[in-house]
């Protein structure tokens, strides 16, 4: 796990919003690169790897490094910025985060998103007021009191704003971080292609990192024909009502997409059971995948999900070595393991 950890705190470190991945994907690239893998980038930007295995008959594995995000949608009269969202989060999750304003020059201007009415010392609106795009704001860290002045700084609607991942990992083994959700998932492809280039692989396996998941059309395209299944690595959501935790590799059941094929479900518990990996099944109510995206396309496959549990997703996440560990473990026996071809269930 030192290996997966360390990938994922170098991920995180890479601004990667939805529509502005390209340094994210190049690290992947890279990657890829360093372990011969064969690989082809999509139109969209996102990567498609290959491993060959003794069947044509394919099974994709696809992880998002697009993440949450902002942009600069108005310029206020104080010079602080007005955000648009980029991706789905409550505005209280950011509140308080430090960020980088990603000028159309390549350069950066630092800044911290707060509320409207900050300080408790100056407005009795501080904690009653319900924080939203109209009251939420970029308070920036250059000398600036006025539209004009930032606009001379370098700012401009349109720009990209990021939010500090504030990574660490705990002498426990727990992992926090924003956008575990969903490099936590790329850094366990990315290091699981080391072994799965030395070992005879029953199907061939494609590995699709996708860049546009967080607005819901990132992997619905650009795979072949040959792929029969198609698992998205994803996060288990954790929360009140969830069976999920941080401590096992989660399988969800349904989301809010509706169910994954059922089939692809149980052999996925089963060699859990048989392997002796921890797991949870779960069901999501208020979420989607690429694999859901890539079904409602109109591609014609068995689409699963499964992945570590991310304790409070979309705001300062966290999960645990262990979850870590039980996601590796599965997908590791998944790949070795014969398609299920029958159609019971």
């Amino acid at each position: 796990m030192k290996e997966v950890i360390r990938t994922i705190e170098e991920l995180v470190s890479i601004p990667s919003p939805t529509g502005s991945t390209k340094e994210a994907i190049t690290y992947v690239e890279k990657r890829l690169v360093a372990e011969g893998i064969t690989y082809r980038k999509l139109e969209k930007g996102a990567i498609l790897a290959t491993l060959p295995g003794a069947s044509t008959r394919t099974r994709l594995l696809t992880a998002h490094v697009d993440t949450l995000g902002a942009m600069v949608k108005e310029i206020l009269p104080t010079g602080r910025l007005r955000l648009s969202q980029l991706g789905g989060y409550a505005w209280t999750a950011i509140e308080g985060e430090n960020c980088l304003i990603h000028k159309m020059d390549g350069q950066t201007i630092s800044g911290t998103i707060v509320f409207h009415h900050s300080s408790v010392h100056t407005s009795r609106e501080t904690n009653k007021t319900e924080r939203s795009a109209d009251n939420i704001e970029v308070r920036l860290d250059i000398r600036s009191t006025t539209a004009e002045e930032t606009r001379v700084a370098g700012i401009e609607v349109g720009d990209i704003v990021t939010f500090d991942p504030r990574f660490l990992y705990t002498e426990t083994g727990f992992v926090k971080s924003r956008h575990l959700d969903d490099k936590a998932s790329v850094a366990l492809l990315l290091e699981l292609i080391k072994e799965w280039k030395t070992i005879e692989l029953p199907h061939t396996v494609q590995i699709l990192i996708s860049n546009y998941e967080e607005v819901g059309f990132g992997g619905n395209a650009g795979f072949t024909e040959e792929v029969a299944e198609y698992i998205a690595v994803d996060m288990g959501a954790l929360g009140e009502g969830q069976h999920s935790d941080e401590f096992t590799v989660s399988i969800c059941a349904k989301d809010g997409s509706g169910p994954y094929d059922l089939a692809l479900r149980h052999q996925l518990t089963r060699l859990a059971q048989r392997n002796s990996i921890p797991y949870k099944v779960d069901i999501y109510p208020f979420y989607s995948s690429d694999a859901s995206a890539a079904v409602s396309a109109g591609h014609d496959v068995r689409h699963g999900l499964f992945g570590p549990g991310i304790e409070s997703s979309h705001s300062y996440e966290r999960t645990h070595e262990t979850s870590l560990q039980a996601t590796y473990d599965l997908l590791h026996a998944y790949v070795k393991e014969p398609m299920v071809d029958e159609d019971t269930v």
